[in-house]
Parts: C-alpha cells; sequence; structure tokens
C-alpha cells in the first residue's frame, strides 16, 4: 500500500454553512447565504458556487496535479503502459483526491487559490510512446475527467472542500489545440490537407478525439475536410510568422480552427461544464498566443443561447468577476517592451476592447530571473517594474511568478537567497502572486513529485510546514494581506543600480496618495550603500519595520530632504510602512536610526574630468582633515577604496577598472564617511576596455557524434534525436571557439552548423545547450573533475572551477564547491552576459571578473567546451534515438555531442 502523509480532518459536513467555515469571513455572511440558497443543505452536496473575490488579494498555489499527492492509487495504472512510478517522463499517480486531503497544508502557505493543471481526458503517450501525456495539456475529450486523476465526483469534491475554506479553484484549460493524433512531417503542401497527412491512431487510450467535432480530423473524409475543426498543418517553423504561429501545429499537437463556428461553440460548451458542473472559479488559458484574440474574446463573451460566453455562464452562478487570464509566452531584453505589448493584446483589444482580465506576466518574470537568480543589475527590475505600470491596463490582474512547469526551477540556476528576494518582491508588487508547488520545500527539479512514490522526490514526501521557504512564503503573505496596498496600490521606483547587482527601492501607495510602504532590497553577494535616497515623504516622516527577511528592520526617519541613507546587507530585503509624517516638528519624537547632525560637513567628490575612460583612473575631493573615507564603486561595500583627508581637507584614490567591461553601463563612484554615515553625491562615469583576442580554434564539422577516444573505447557514435526540429540543422556541431580577455573578465564566442529558434526560445537559440568548463589560475580550491548531470569526468588532466550551463531558457553559473556527479555545484553571481548572433551561429557569452574571482588576468587559464541538449535536465541518451532523446549509447555514457580542445590562454 502507497502511504501518503496524513492531513488534518476537513471541517464538519452537517450542512452548507458548516462546510463553509473560513468562507464566512472570506466571502461574507450574505454572500454565503447566496451559496447556501444555491446549493441547499444536504449533507453530501459540496459548496460548488461562491461569489468571486476580491482577485487582486489572492496568493495562487500551482500544481502538476499528477505530481504532487497520490490519494487514490487505484487509478493510477490503466494498463497503456503510460505509468511508471520513478520515471520523469510518465504518470507518477498525483490525482484530485490528493489535492484535497492536502488543502490544509495548501492553506496554510498563505494561499487563497488552487490551480491545477488540465483535468480533462488525455493522449496517455505520444505517438513514439516515449512521453505521457501526464501534465494535461493533451486533450482528446475536454468534457471528461482523465481517469489517472479521478472522477467527476472526486473533482466535484475539491471544489467544494476549497469553497469551503473560502479559497477559489482555477483550472486551466486549453482552446488552441488536442493531442498528437495525426502529423505531416516535413510533407506538407499548402492547400492540400491530405498530401503527407499521417494518421497517428495507435496511440492510447484512443486512436483520436472521442468528443465531437473534434473526432474529425482526418481529411482524407470528405465530410471532415468540409467541416474543418482542424487547420491541418505542421509544425511552426518561424514564431515571428503570425500566420504560422496562429495556423500551424505548435510542437506537433493538433491545431484547431478555433475561427471556425462549430469550433468555438465546442469550446464554450465544454469549458461552460466545467463552471456549472465543479464550481470553477477562474481559467487560466494555456498558449494564448497561438490563436487569434478575436477568438479568446468568442469564447468569454459569445452571445449564444445554446453555448454562451464562459463569461456569462459564470455571472449566472453568481461569479460576477469570474477571473480569465492567459499565457504569452515572451520575454523581453532590458530596456524593451516588444513581447509585454503583444501580451497586452490579449487583455485590450486593438479597438481598445478588454478581451482577457490578464496575462502571466513573463516579462517580469525574466526580470526576477535576472537580478535575482544570475546578478543583473538592479535596474532591469527597476526599469520592468515601471514598464508594467505604464503599458499593462490591469497590472494587478496579472498572475507574476518565479518559476513554473515550464521553465527551470529557480533554485536550478539560482541560490536560496535569491529565492526569498523573489519572492517578497511578488508580495510586495502588484500582481497576483503564483507560488509552483515544491517552491516552498526548495524544489531544483522542474516537475518533481512531492510525494514518496513519485519522480525525483527521493523516496521522501514533502508536506513539511516547518520548511524554511514554506514559513517564508506564509509570511509573506501575511504581510501582503495585513497591508492591502501591497496588493492594491501604485509602486514608484526609486533606486536602482544600473551597473550590478545591487540596491533597489520602490514605495507603495493607493493610486494618487503619498507613499505608505517602503520596500528595499540588497540584490548583491556583499554589502552595499544606498545612498541618498529620495522617499518623496515630507521631511522627519517615521517609517516603522513591518517586514524583512532576516527580520524586522529597525524603524527609520528621512531627513530634511526626504531622504535615507542606509548601509544594506548582503541578499538582504526589508519592508518598512509610514507611521507618523510630523516627527521632525515635534522636539518629543525619538531620534531616528539613521538621523543625521547638521556638521561636520559630508565628503565631497570632484566631477570627473571625462565621464568615459578607458582604464584606470584618479579621483580628488575634499572632506574634514584626517576623516577616513571608502570610495565605493557602484555601492559596494565590500570593495572599497580606502583614503583619508590630509591636513589640508584634500584626499586622493585610484580607480580599479578590471572588472568594468560594458562600454554602454554606466557606473557611479560615492565617497563615504562610515564613522558619521554620510556619504557625498554620486559620479557617473563610463568605462571603454580594450578586449585582446587570445585564443582562436576552429572545430572540425561533423564530429557531432559523440565525446571521442578520450573517454574511452566503446562509446558512440551518438545520433540526435528523431523530431525534425535537429534533423540536417545539427545544432551541437561546435565549429569555432573564440576566446577574449580584458584583464580578468572573459569572453567565449562559440560557432555552431546552425543556430535554430524553432521553440521560440528567451535566450534566442534551442536544440542545443553549452556547457563551460574554466579552469582559473592560482585558485586555493583544486576544482573538480566530475561534470555534473553530464555522466562523465573531464579529459587530459583538467580541473573546473567555473562552469557555465545554458540553453534556450537557461544561464547559471556554479563554482567547484559542493559539486558531485548529481549536485551542479554552489552558484555564482553574476552570471555570463549572453548575446546571439543567428546569421553568424554564434552565441557569445561574457564573463565579468566578478565572476571569476576577480583576478588580475587570466594567463594559464583552460576552457573546454561541450554541447548536448537540455529541458528539465539533460535529454536521455539510450541506444536508439527518441522523438527528444539522443541515441547510439548507455544510459551512464558521456553526454557529450561535441566538444572543443582544451583551451589554454597565454
Amino acid at each position: 500500500m502507497r502511504l501518503t502523509a496524513k492531513a488534518p480532518p476537513e471541517p464538519p459536513q452537517s450542512h452548507a454553512f458548516a462546510r463553509a467555515g473560513a468562507g464566512f469571513r472570506r466571502y461574507g455572511l450574505a454572500a454565503l447565504a447566496w451559496a447556501f440558497a444555491a446549493h441547499g443543505a444536504g449533507a453530501q452536496t459540496p459548496l460548488l458556487h461562491v461569489p468571486s473575490p476580491d482577485w487582486r488579494d489572492q496568493v495562487i498555489y500551482f500544481v502538476m496535479t499528477d505530481r504532487f499527492a497520490d490519494g487514490d492509487p487505484s487509478n493510477n495504472n490503466q494498463g497503456a503502459g503510460e505509468y511508471a512510478p520513478g520515471q520523469r517522463s510518465r504518470y507518477q499517480g498525483g490525482d484530485l483526491r490528493g489535492l484535497q486531503q492536502h488543502l490544509p497544508y495548501i492553506q496554510g502557505l498563505g494561499a487563497t487559490g488552487l490551480w491545477i493543471t488540465p483535468p480533462v481526458a488525455n493522449q496517455w503517450l505520444n505517438p513514439s510512446g516515449d512521453y505521457a501525456g501526464y501534465h494535461g495539456y493533451w486533450a482528446e475529450n475536454f468534457m471528461q475527467v482523465d481517469k489517472h486523476l479521478g472522477t467527476l465526483a472526486d473533482y466535484q469534491a475539491l471544489s467544494g472542500a476549497l469553497h469551503s475554506r473560502g479559497m477559489v479553484l482555477v483550472q486551466d484549460i486549453v482552446l488552441n489545440h488536442t493531442g498528437n493524433f495525426f502529423s505531416y512531417r516535413d510533407r506538407w503542401q499548402r492547400g492540400d490537407p491530405v498530401h503527407g497527412w499521417e494518421a497517428h491512431d495507435q496511440t492510447a487510450p484512443v486512436p483520436r478525439p472521442s468528443q465531437p467535432p473534434f473526432d474529425q480530423n482526418d481529411p482524407r473524409d470528405p465530410a471532415q475536410r468540409k467541416a474543418g475543426v482542424y487547420h491541418w498543418t505542421p509544425d511552426v517553423r518561424d514564431y515571428n510568422d503570425p500566420f504560422e504561429e496562429h495556423h500551424f501545429q505548435m510542437s506537433g499537437l493538433d491545431d484547431l480552427n478555433t475561427g471556425n463556428p462549430t469550433v468555438r461553440r465546442a469550446l464554450r460548451q465544454s469549458y461552460g461544464h466545467w463552471i456549472q458542473q465543479v464550481g470553477v472559479d477562474a481559467f487560466r488559458v494555456d498558449t494564448a498566443f497561438y490563436m487569434p484574440a478575436a477568438d479568446v474574446e468568442d469564447f468569454l463573451n459569445a452571445q449564444d443561447s445554446q453555448a454562451p460566453g464562459v463569461r456569462r455562464v459564470a455571472a449566472a452562478t453568481g461569479r460576477k468577476q469570474f477571473l480569465v487570464f492567459g499565457e504569452g509566452f515572451g520575454i523581453d531584453k532590458p530596456g524593451q517592451d516588444k513581447q509585454a505589448r503583444k501580451i497586452e493584446g490579449y487583455v485590450t483589444g486593438s479597438n481598445g476592447q478588454p478581451v482577457m482580465d490578464g496575462m502571466l506576466n513573463f516579462p517580469l518574470y525574466g526580470a526576477l530571473q535576472a537580478v535575482f537568480a544570475r546578478g543583473a543589475p538592479s535596474a532591469e527590475l527597476g526599469d520592468r517594474i515601471q514598464r508594467v505600470m505604464a503599458l499593462h491596463r490591469s497590472p494587478h490582474l496579472m498572475p507574476s511568478f518565479v518559476d513554473n512547469h515550464d521553465v527551470d526551477r529557480f533554485l536550478a540556476g539560482g541560490d536560496t537567497a535569491g529565492l526569498r528576494q523573489a519572492l517578497l518582491a511578488l508580495f510586495t508588487l502588484p500582481g497576483i502572486p503564483v507560488v509552483y508547488y515544491g517552491t516552498e520545500q526548495g524544489f531544483k527539479a522542474q516537475r518533481a513529485s512531492m510525494f514518496a512514490a513519485g519522480w525525483g522526490s527521493g523516496g521522501r514526501d514533502y508536506f513539511d510546514t516547518q520548511a524554511p521557504l514554506y514559513r517564508d512564503i506564509a509570511a509573506m503573505a501575511q504581510l501582503r494581506r495585513e497591508h492591502r496596498v501591497l496588493s492594491r496600490g501604485v509602486p514608484t521606483v526609486r533606486h536602482a543600480n544600473t551597473a550590478q547587482p545591487g540596491a533597489l527601492a520602490w514605495t507603495m501607495a493607493a493610486a494618487g496618495q503619498a507613499a505608505q510602504m517602503l520596500v528595499v532590497f540588497n540584490t548583491a553577494g556583499h554589502p552595499s550603500l544606498l545612498d541618498h535616497l529620495d522617499t518623496g515623504l515630507p521631511a522627519g516622516t517615521q517609517l516603522q519595520g513591518v517586514y524583512g527577511l532576516d527580520g524586522r528592520p529597525a524603524d527609520l526617519r528621512v531627513d530634511r530632504k526626504g531622504h535615507i541613507t542606509l548601509p544594506l546587507q548582503a541578499r538582504g530585503g526589508w519592508v518598512w510602512r509610514v507611521v507618523d509624517t510630523t516627527a521632525l516638528h515635534n522636539p518629543s519624537a525619538p531620534a531616528s536610526v539613521n538621523s543625521v547632525p547638521a556638521s561636520p560637513m559630508a565628503p565631497i567628490l570632484q566631477a570627473l574630468p571625462d565621464e568615459q575612460v578607458t582604464g584606470d583612473f584618479d579621483i580628488t575631493g575634499q572632506a574634514e582633515p584626517g576623516t577616513r573615507l571608502m570610495v565605493l564603486l557602484d555601492g559596494d561595500l565590500a570593495h572599497p577604496v580606502h583614503t583619508a583627508a590630509n591636513p589640508q581637507g584634500q584626499w586622493r584614490a585610484r580607480i580599479d577598472t578590471a572588472d568594468l567591461v560594458d562600454p554602454t553601463v554606466t557606473h557611479t563612484l560615492v565617497v563615504w564617511d562610515p564613522a558619521l554615515q554620510r556619504s557625498s553625491q554620486r559620479q557617473p562615469f563610463r568605462v571603454d576596455r580594450p578586449w585582446v583576442l587570445v585564443a582562436d580554434v576552429a572545430d572540425p564539422a561533423g564530429d557531432d557524434t559523440g565525446p571521442g577516444a578520450g573517454f574511452g573505447a566503446g562509446i558512440g557514435p551518438y545520433t540526435y534525436p528523431t523530431d525534425p526540429g535537429w534533423g540536417a540543422r545539427r545544432q551541437m556541431d561546435l565549429r569555432r571557439v573564440q576566446v577574449h580577455t580584458a584583464g580578468g573578465a572573459l569572453r567565449l564566442t562559440l560557432q555552431t552548423q546552425h543556430i535554430s529558434r524553432l521553440w521560440n526560445p528567451d535566450n534566442g537559440f534551442d536544440h542545443v545547450a553549452f556547457t563551460l568548463f574554466i579552469q582559473l589560475p592560482g585558485q586555493p580550491e583544486p576544482g573538480q573533475t566530475v561534470m555534473p548531470l553530464q555522466d562523465g569526468v573531464l579529459p587530459e588532466g583538467l580541473r573546473w572551477h567555473r562552469r557555465l550551463r545554458a540553453h534556450g531558457w537557461s544561464n547559471a553559473l556554479f563554482s567547484s564547491v559542493g559539486a558531485t556527479a548529481q549536485h551542479e555545484g554552489t552558484v555564482v553571481t553574476p552570471a555570463a552576459h549572453l548575446a546571439v548572433d543567428a546569421a553568424q551561429h554564434q552565441v557569445t557569452f561574457t564573463l565579468p571578473a566578478a565572476a571569476l574571482g576577480r583576478l588580475q588576468n587570466l594567463s594559464g587559464a583552460r576552457v573546454w567546451v561541450t554541447t548536448w541538449d537540455y529541458d528539465g535536465g539533460y535529454r536521455a541518451l539510450g541506444p536508439t534515438a527518441q522523438a527528444y532523446g539522443m541515441g547510439g549509447g548507455r544510459p551512464g555514457q558521456p553526454k557529450v555531442m561535441d566538444s572543443s580542445d582544451i583551451i589554454t590562454l597565454p
């Protein structure tokens, strides 16, 4: 018998009001009286229909149902080979009953809503049989519960249990496609849907969708062809082509003709069913980008008496604010908003009409990852916050997140300190915070299981309410609940570091009012100075510390200019609330922790003669004679230049620019008097250091067949996956490596046979992952020879101190400390800056000296580059290639398709 963690019992089931429990507090007496009248007082009647909450105040917990909890082992194995506990690509046994059993755990986290992956009947295995539809996005019947998850009654019971707790239910839905029941491969011809059409009619549990009209998928039948339920197209080849995006298949999934009135009606009927029969409170629309916004509008608002739009269906059940938000995978580069505007096009239509209530905030996710996981300048997040508020009609209804089922876990490339900061940002900014299951338990694997028998669990359950991250998130949710300005207010970015990790601050205020909360971060791995922060508050305003990642901060008072200057501990996060704006004029008010005496004078930094420099330079200034000073570059308190004022009050310091490698970045200098806690005004400058080419190594064409003889006999030749996305493109064939240095900074330019963007990757390339191993000179640590997760050891005596892993959606840097065959090591920030030149088939990684230990130069360093591919982990290797797995080898052999020579830097 499979054991699952015990959960506290559900509330008494004597009548609807008793079942409502916390719902009285959540929805109010009048609302629950309406629910009681709608459902009666039957002891076994689930409380399905309740009024909508204020969605701005919600906190949503997102689960992949199959991976969460197994409440009914009898439904696990449906006999098609689809169930294989412990195997990542198969069903693991999680179900709807398991979710209901663990609602106390979810609610204890501070969640007010549960979002589940699609519960509908799915294609259980893809045509090749190597991957299962456990995730729910390969529908074969939109109106039935998948047998692995339970029954309609199980789903109704879950809904009722949520509503009884004052919680809401969010269902993931798919409008764009069904499962993969046919394909064209490379034989498609426009205008002739029969040519090259190939049925996948051997898949389990059905050869084609079982629900009309979606069962009409064979264009060889004139009647089905005339019905036009599908677009009958191949995979998208160019995601920048709107026609392909809206009409072609995404990853082989059969694209529905959502402009067809028959299809539209069937989709409205299908999903209206879940609102009426289960009491779903909100929908998340998968792959919204791949259908026109007009089709989404019809789905929501159609005035069809037989199949009305789902908003009308929801209103008839008492849900006046039925939330609908969509998914559009688009991440903007710093300073850009092309993808954000595309996302907004599904919230506000071309004529200004409303479409969906919100969209998942992928651009904000990208900035959170860049700043808190990879150590990008904190200004990247500051800029994104400002763009979100300026561009989007309803930023408060845009669900925000730090990771989910389609991207790497935050901790796969970031550390716990960064994750805590990113979560605090979610809970102190507009948008509905979404916590992906397992984040609160420190998960690193994208779709690992919460229960002992499932894949990635390590043989134990993870429902630990004392886990540090669980307690952190619960405290953040309480903070947001107690201070509604955090969920309903407007942020104003007050400070951000444009050059590197460091201070970041914003205030939150009700619309049109003065600031009510101050939120501050130090994103750097060292102490930083937040100097001359203009709070926008009156002189003398008192701020009360209400939350800190490592303890409540001391109270503050702004100075006579409305400013605050604070030294900040590394990787910290703090929140204050405004409690008094009259302290400066009140003689009896207590002294502020950062109040400043009127004299002596603050240090002065002379203006630089030239704001553009090419190397190291001197600066000068004045201070009280004998004053010991710290010259801070970009606010960095850990690496100051120490100086002191001479008897004439003059001082001088030399600035080392070895770590400043980007001529487009504006850096700042400030002079800090630590004794008096006073600082000079900031001075901006830029550095344009020359890069020197130190190695240019060609790699043979066509040698992308495995790791070669250096790894032993009998290995390979390896073969690419069978999916046509690889084929003749040979994206893993490394052709050239160029190495440039600038002092202790490193730039690597990799050229491959082909750069593809078939899956619209965030980083600008896909179907290949690069893993770079760097041995640094003069290190106290011996380094490692193990190749984490790649089943190999380094050749020719190489030992790595830094390891860079990057694919289309990740870019992570690790030190060798703690690295093993199964552990990637210790996260290092800042990570590499990444640039792609698709026309030249090149990817360039730039690592500043700070990422490599701040060496003066890299003479004697060694570099080795390998290729493979990655999808939540390095792709599998077996004797025979699969659709998404390599062939020609055995599990446990090195996952290296091609590699460079080992390059030693002069």
